[in-house]
């Protein structure tokens, strides 16, 4: 079996256009979001809600700042476990939902979270009838009679109903019908997810991993065990190495030899180029914390600093914050981990400027 021999900037190249953030850009969201496979939510928005502001770093302002939403609401795409993906992909997991939780090697976890809903069988009846009658409803307006509470050491200790509703999602009996605001409105099922046959669980698996390896561009075979989407593909391409980093990865052969054109892009901390630390460090040599929970005097880089991409190489962070009262984009600083020439500056700086444009804000830079 050949083993592909990659250099890092071919790796690099390989991993920016898979993640559609080349030269060329995609022709509209739902192609971002078939392409990508997810858009991570996630309740920050110093910047702008990272669904929306990942879809920006791929289209530019003339992505509406509002239209994953609409998408949402037209059902075109759909929120599942924390990450829009297109509707059509639900049918790669209803087989493995419906054989909750029994796939995968035995965890720790896994077993607590089976138990707790058996123990709390009742509650999980409680709220199907309730969300059969009045659905889709705020996890607020759904009653709470668990028999053993949910205990964390973290923030959902005690939450019983948005885990059990959370769980109950694995499971395939209820889905996220949309939000007001920023609670999420549930509802069964059967009502939100579209009328198609499940992909057998082998198949959706396969089918899953070659997905993941086809946005990603190159990734490893395992990884940690992750509740929600891992960062390994499997058997899924084939087997490559990469000089200067140890160990085996996963290619996809499509996107070898193509030929590569860079931009510069500002990306969200969440974006999947950047969202594997381990990852970033080893193909693009580049050091990234996000820094928001850190004290303001122990920050290096911003409290939600953006990771700067030029061609096929990270380059910088950009401090900046959206005040929507005061109607500005406050760039506080641009952060040079590379010294940049003047075209450097000058690309960053026209993205940085197209950033507030999509916001619609004025653009304050540092004097």
């Amino acid at each position: 079996m050949t083993v592909h021999e990659l250099s890092r900037t071919e790796a690099r190249r390989i991993a920016v256009r898979a993640q559609l953030l080349d030269a060329v850009r995609p022709e509209g969201l739902l192609d971002v979001v078939r392409g990508l496979t997810l858009l991570q939510i996630d309740p920050t928005a110093a910047i702008a809600p990272n669904a929306e502001l990942v879809a920006w770093s791929r289209l530019g302002s003339a992505h509406p700042a509002d239209e994953v939403g609409e998408a949402l609401a037209q059902r075109t795409l759909l929120e599942l476990q924390a990450m829009i993906r297109p509707a059509e992909d639900l049918a790669l997991y209803r087989a493995e939902m419906a054989e909750w939780p029994e796939r995968g090697t035995p965890s720790s976890w896994r077993e607590h979270h089976r138990a707790w809903v058996a123990a709390n069988d009742a509650c999980r009846r409680d709220l199907l009838d309730r969300l059969r009658a009045e659905g889709p409803l705020p996890s607020r307006a759904l009653p709470d009679t668990c028999a053993k509470p949910w205990r964390s050491s973290g923030w959902t200790n005690n939450r019983n109903v948005t885990k059990l509703l959370e769980l109950m999602v694995q499971r395939g009996e209820v889905a996220v019908a949309g939000r007001r605001g920023g609670d999420r409105l549930w509802d069964l099922a059967e009502r939100v997810y579209p009328d198609t046959p499940p992909v057998p669980v082998e198949e959706a698996l396969r089918v899953r991993d070659e997905r993941r390896l086809r946005a990603l561009g190159i990734a490893r075979a395992r990884g940690p065990e992750c509740q929600m989407e891992p960062a390994d593909v499997g058997a899924a391409g084939e087997e490559a190495v990469v000089e200067g980093v140890r160990g085996r990865w996963r290619v996809d052969p499509a996107r070898l030899g193509q030929p590569f054109e860079g931009r510069a892009a500002l990306l969200s901390p969440f974006d999947r180029l950047v969202h594997d630390r381990k990852r970033t460090v080893e193909l693009f040599e580049y050091e990234y914390q996000l820094e928001m929970y850190k004290p303001a005097a122990r920050r290096r880089w911003g409290y939600f600093a953006l990771p700067i991409l030029y061609g096929d190489r990270l380059v910088g962070k950009l401090d900046a914050g959206a005040d929507r009262r005061a109607g500005v984009l406050s760039v506080h600083a641009v952060h040079e981990d590379v010294p940049f020439s003047a075209a450097m500056r000058a690309e960053i700086g026209q993205e940085i400027e197209d950033l507030a444009r999509w916001l619609g804000l004025d653009l304050a830079l540092p004097s």
